[in-house]
């Protein structure tokens, strides 16, 4: 039978006394006993809701809360058909499924699911099934029901089209519902999700899990990001819309979004904005393809930034003037000189590459941008949820991290305002 002891509210002489008499049946069952371990805010809500969205900071136990949630659900057989979605494909396997929080980690010996890799599937004894699937391919979505779900990291989904493929196919059994774990970024679908009536919404901060968590790690963190506005948003779990001084705001960036397709354009240019470095701690060197209509409005087509070697980023920006059939590449040569563009060259020792040295401030060169946006000539062909984020977090205010993405973004709309120039390695100033 299982052990239904609770020690909550006991003192440690009645508690110490308790649980010495336990058998070791008793004790392995007080052990997975997760309502008896969690805190208040890992618990499910009272009522009746549809979504239960956790927004809390870096380490509040929002994946252990959401797989002891999944495992309630299939150990009970409340439900049948279970989604598990992650931002990746090995975010839904390593983090979901393998990690220290996740489903096999917090399943008893006795109630162990089985599972299958190689068909991302979770097999528990009496039949319930929970299936992985990568936010990144949203199509994976379409077609499967399911009467329950787990999302994990929603904030850094790339497509809200993943989103709603998967509550269109929450449809199955007379109650389903779907718990969202994450760390709050701004999202204006997430803003919509948190305003609905029949979300429940649970707010959580770092310290309260700190009896779970290295002291070191606690230390370092609130020492470094205690009272900044990373912290307030990655430490206390803060939902932190627009940053006072910014040249962007989520409104503004929601308003660009294009709804149609590309129209034909009449120049388009791929922006390089390398970094110095290429280490695991490196800033990224930003990748940006942007053209520009016949009527004289802008598109940005495209954000490939990420943090790679000299090769490896020239490679990635030749590659793309050639599928956009780009007219230049523009690239910034303040801290590698012509060997940035020397590097470029060693893939294509015809590409047309145009030199730019920045001689203003970050902000002096975003303003005229910011101000495109603001006439509406600018327009995103999708989501660029990095870059937008460090659009509406960028005021330019000394400390600030190093924009890579915005950087790129301004040096090919700058290129594209200026009109049709030759293709030389001369540099201009901006």
């Amino acid at each position: 039978m299982r052990a239904l002891i609770r020690v909550r509210g006991t003192g440690p002489t009645a508690a110490r006394t308790l649980l010495e008499g336990l058998t070791d049946r008793d004790a392995a069952h007080l052990l997975h006993d997760w309502p008896l371990w969690a805190r208040d805010k890992q618990l499910p809500p009272q009522g009746d809701w549809r979504v239960w969205l956790i927004l809390a900071g870096r380490g509040f136990g929002k994946t252990r809360t959401g797989a002891e949630w999944v495992r309630a659900l299939a150990e009970s057989q409340r439900a049948g058909r279970i989604a598990l979605v992650g931002e990746t494909a090995s975010d839904a396997r390593d983090v979901m499924v393998e990690g220290e929080s996740g489903l096999l980690a917090c399943c008893p010996p006795w109630a162990r699911p089985l599972y299958e890799p190689s068909k991302r599937r979770v097999t528990w004894p009496n039949g319930a099934m929970a299936t992985c699937f990568s936010a990144d391919d949203p199509d994976q979505l379409r077609g499967p029901q399911f009467d329950a779900a787990w999302a994990d990291e929603i904030a850094k989904w790339r497509y809200e089209a993943a989103w709603d493929n998967l509550m269109l196919g929450l449809r199955l059994g007379l109650d389903p519902r779907f718990v969202a774990t994450t760390t709050p970024k701004p999202r204006a679908w997430l803003s919509r999700l948190m305003a609905d009536p029949r979300t429940m919404v649970t707010r959580g901060g770092t310290r309260e899990n700190a009896a779970n968590l290295a002291p070191a790690f606690l230390d370092q963190i609130l020492a470094r990001y205690d009272g900044t506005r990373l912290g307030r948003q990655e430490i206390e779990g803060e939902y932190l819309v627009d940053t006072p001084g910014a040249l962007w705001t989520r409104a503004l960036l929601a308003a660009s979004r294009a709804d149609g397709a590309v129209p034909d354009l009449a120049r388009i240019v791929v922006a390089v904005d390398p970094a110095v470095t290429s280490g695991a701690e490196s800033d990224e060197t930003g990748i940006v393809v942007a053209g520009r209509d016949a009527a004289n409005g802008f598109w940005v087509l495209e954000d490939l930034t990420a943090r790679l070697s000299p090769d490896l980023w020239a490679r990635r920006a030749v590659e793309a003037y050639g599928r956009h059939r780009a007219d230049a590449v523009v690239c910034e040569v303040n801290q590698g000189g012509d060997l940035v563009a020397a590097t470029l060259r060693t893939v294509d020792p015809s590409l047309p590459v145009r030199a730019v040295r920045a001689t203003r401030g970050k902000r002096l060169r975003a303003e005229p941008i910011a101000a495109l946006y603001e006439q509406g000539r600018v327009r995103h062909a999708g989501a660029f949820p990095e870059m937008e984020d460090q659009m509406t977090g960028f005021t330019g205010a000394s400390g600030e991290a190093s924009p890579d993405r915005l950087d790129a973004l301004v040096w090919a709309l700058t290129d594209l305002m200026s009109g049709p120039r030759a293709a030389e390695s001369r540099e201009f100033l901006v």
